[in-house]
């Protein structure tokens, strides 16, 4: 059995890249979801005839951190393309030496 490998061009990390940016996206999509819910969870629980003030206090402290997390998403942007540079770089040097321009030691 003889396997192929892929020679795509001019796509060094672009996948990565994309990839980052589609899971991004669910995960700002599912923190929105979870924070909605934890509103109206607080809201439900304030308005109850019992107000339990320890539920109250959790769910504001739950949804709120939940909501913070898209803080994070310039971070996970920068460290991404950081990798997708670094695998762009290793193509280039490869294809350089490989290439037969440059004598190899």
């Amino acid at each position: 059995m003889r396997t192929t490998l892929r020679e795509d061009k001019g796509v060094a990390g672009l996948n990565v890249l994309l990839s980052v940016i589609v899971m991004l996206f669910v995960i700002g999509f599912l923190v929105m979801i979870f924070a909605l819910m934890g509103g109206e969870l607080q809201d439900s629980v304030q308005s109850d005839v019992t107000n339990n003030a320890t539920a109250v206090e959790v769910i504001n402290e739950t949804y709120t951190e939940i909501a913070e997390v898209t803080d994070w998403y310039g971070i996970i942007i920068v460290i991404t393309a950081m990798v997708v540079l670094i695998l762009l770089t290793v193509i280039i040097i490869s294809a350089i030496r490989s290439s037969g321009l440059v004598a190899s030691s």
